[in-house]
């Protein structure tokens, strides 16, 4: 993790557990005494987005920097300027929560100036439980369309396969397979492999990818 480049974008199809991944993952960093931000910009996903976590990142460290107008009873749909401003401060670590498909990521070319090739990591996260993203071709159909729209480049991949309670060892390694399978194709990196404590510790120990156990905060309402 601590290879990673200081900006971190993370996006993926819907329902793959992108915003949950880009919390825990910033969580992580900030338990390392590392100062980091999350800028929340998935303006098209309304149910289960960074900004909605506020308390529970200002309990970790981590800066939270949203579009969301407190106390106005708006959720307009406009980058704030503190975006581009932790984006170039070389002191902060910032992940980029973006949207998961590519009217979502299209908000990212908006940051295009300030986002140099090779100074940033782009992660796709995949759920291999969704249908979209249940075949390698699924995945790098999904890849192509964010690149374009984002103008950005992918850098590694994250397996975030799930059934969020009832996800598991075999959904994970199920996941694995497909993210092996476009790591071939793409050449992309796996970087992370995502779940539970109790399912990472019964995974096989000669997977590809950094092994971060989660805690799931996203959809606790729901489960």
């Amino acid at each position: 993790m601590n290879s990673d480049k200081r900006i971190c974008i993370v996006s993926g199809y819907y329902g793959n557990g992108k915003t949950e991944f880009a919390l825990n993952y910033a969580i992580s960093m900030a338990s390392k005494d590392i100062k980091i931000a999350i800028a929340d910009l998935d303006f098209v996903n309304p149910y289960f987005r960074s900004r909605e976590k506020e308390e529970l990142l200002a309990k970790h460290g981590v800066r939270l920097i949203s579009s969301n107008i407190k106390e106005s009873g708006s959720d307009l749909p406009a980058i704030s300027g503190e975006v581009s401003a932790v984006i170039n401060d070389l002191s902060t670590r910032v992940v980029l929560d973006v949207g998961g498909d590519a009217s979502g990521a299209r908000v990212l070319g908006s940051h295009k100036n300030h986002l140099t090739q090779g100074q940033y990591d782009m992660f796709y996260v995949i759920n291999a439980n969704r249908p979209e993203n249940s075949t390698a071709e699924g995945v790098i159909n999904n890849i192509k369309e964010i690149e374009e729209s984002a103008r950005a480049k992918f850098t590694g991949l994250v397996n975030n396969t799930h059934l969020l309670q009832y996800t598991t060892v075999e959904d994970v390694v199920k996941g694995q397979r497909i993210c092996t399978n476009v790591s071939e194709i793409t050449k992309l990196p796996i970087k992370y492999i995502v779940a539970s404590k109790i399912i990472t510790e019964q995974l096989p120990k000669d997977l590809e990818g950094e092994i971060l156990p989660i805690n799931i905060s996203i959809r606790e309402a729901w489960m």
